[in-house]
């Protein structure tokens, strides 16, 4: 019997089933949804209607595939919405009120360009799995969630500020409000940029975590030419710590053109944190001390705003990968196949660089500056992903960085936990 962790991908006939990827893929104590379209399973089709049938769907799926491995909709961490039209957030918003009466998750919500099969709305799910996945060996399943909201951030009824769960805190994505006013700040995307990551941190405070915590940040903006002024806030924010600017640690990143945002924001940011003390009823002496790894490979392309992947305890997140050869530092010539191959490579490169492998992926994020380009993606992906096992998302963006047709970023397990777990 192994006291290790295992990737366990599953699926149910009750939601739309497809080859490349699985419903959900449990590692530890999360559960990965891929994003769920509003596709009828009986009939593999978008359902008819607008976006209030649509949205309904998406979420019909959801539960189903949560019900399928015995777990309840109070079980959801996050909810992520995707449009295409950011009018309709509105109605999906009602819809989503039906499914969280009480208890309500953390949130993100963004326009984008193009969703896959013309959808209207595409909603992510990421799920506790209080069991854990150590095979033949399930671990309590009664660890608690942590759901917590402090008036020094935005406060919403739909949303929880942030929800802890086992050694991971998942935080709602954070506009430029101002939590006093209630409204935007005064000024352009530097003044915008500051409050959101003065809201994150508003809330890591109210947990008792530091802005070193944060493992993975995803920046959502509507214009790609505001990269280098967000850069200069960011590189005010991280390292936070002596001890952080010491070993110069900074997060896995992620920079997402959106099409729209809500309440016409010109950025918002999206944080996964690190929990060191776990969620009761874990014993003080079993979850103190872990750490933060964060690697870096000459194999993959580096940046100094960013690290390649930080580990804690049982999850690597990466940075999202641009098709850039690591030796010349440029895009790769070709289309989107040959992009979607670097992309992987990267991937590849950084997940072997920390003794992993690629099967240890439980989490792929596609983005494509052209929606019609998934199927030359495909005949990419499936070189390295034959089996269909990691859960996936895949969104159409106007813009990529440094003109890139693609970019791919994935969530690895961490079998051997991070210091001091066994």
């Amino acid at each position: 019997m192994s006291g290790f962790n295992a990737v366990l991908a599953r699926n149910t006939e009750n939601a739309p089933v497809f080859e490349q990827y699985a419903q959900t893929v449990a590692f530890s104590h999360y559960n990965n949804f891929s994003a769920q379209l509003p596709i009828d399973p009986k009939t593999g089709e978008i359902v008819a209607g607008g976006i209030t049938e649509q949205a309904k769907q998406c979420f019909e799926n959801i539960k189903a595939v949560v019900e399928s491995i015995d777990h309840v909709m109070s079980d959801v961490v996050r909810i992520s919405i995707f449009v295409t039209n950011v009018k309709d957030l509105d109605a999906v918003d009602a819809v989503y009120k039906s499914y969280f009466p009480c208890y309500v998750p953390t949130q993100t919500k963004v326009a984008v360009d193009a969703l896959p099969m013309g959808a209207m709305v595409q909603v992510e799910a990421l799920i506790t799995c209080g069991e854990g996945t150590i095979p033949n060996a399930p671990q309590s399943g009664d660890l608690i969630k942590l759901a917590n909201n402090t008036a020094n951030a935005p406060v919403s009824a739909l949303t929880s500020q942030t929800v802890a769960f086992s050694h991971y805190n998942n935080l709602t994505t954070q506009l430029p409000i101002d939590p006093v006013t209630g409204r935007f700040v005064i000024g352009g995307i530097t003044e915008q940029a500051r409050q959101c990551f003065k809201n994150v941190k508003a809330i890591l405070t109210s947990i008792d975590e530091t802005m070193d915590s944060i493992v993975k940040v995803n920046i959502y903006l509507t214009d790609l030419a505001d990269v280098e002024a967000v850069n200069a806030v960011y590189s005010t924010v991280f390292p936070d710590s002596g001890i952080a600017r010491a070993v110069g640690y900074v997060p896995a990143v992620s920079i997402i053109a959106a099409k729209a945002l809500p309440m016409d924001a010109l950025i918002q940011v999206e944080t996964v944190v690190s929990h060191g003390d776990g969620t009761p009823p874990q014993l003080i002496e079993d979850r103190h001390g872990i750490i933060i790894e964060a690697n870096n490979t000459e194999e993959a392309p580096i940046n100094p705003l960013s690290t390649q992947t930080v580990a804690f305890s049982h999850y690597n997140h990466l940075s999202a990968q641009l098709p850039i050869d690591a030796k010349t530092g440029k895009l790769v010539a070709g289309g989107a196949k040959e992009q979607a191959e670097q992309c992987l490579k990267n991937i590849k490169a950084i997940v072997e660089c920390i003794d992993h492998k690629l099967e240890d992926v439980v989490k792929v994020n596609i983005f494509l500056k052209n929606i019609d380009d998934l199927a030359a993606v495909e005949e990419a992906y499936k070189v390295y992903f034959p089996t269909g096992t990691p859960a996936r998302k895949v969104v159409g963006v106007a813009d990529i960085l440094e003109g890139a047709l693609v970019q791919i970023d994935a969530v690895v397990g961490n079998e051997e936990g991070t210091p001091p777990v066994k």
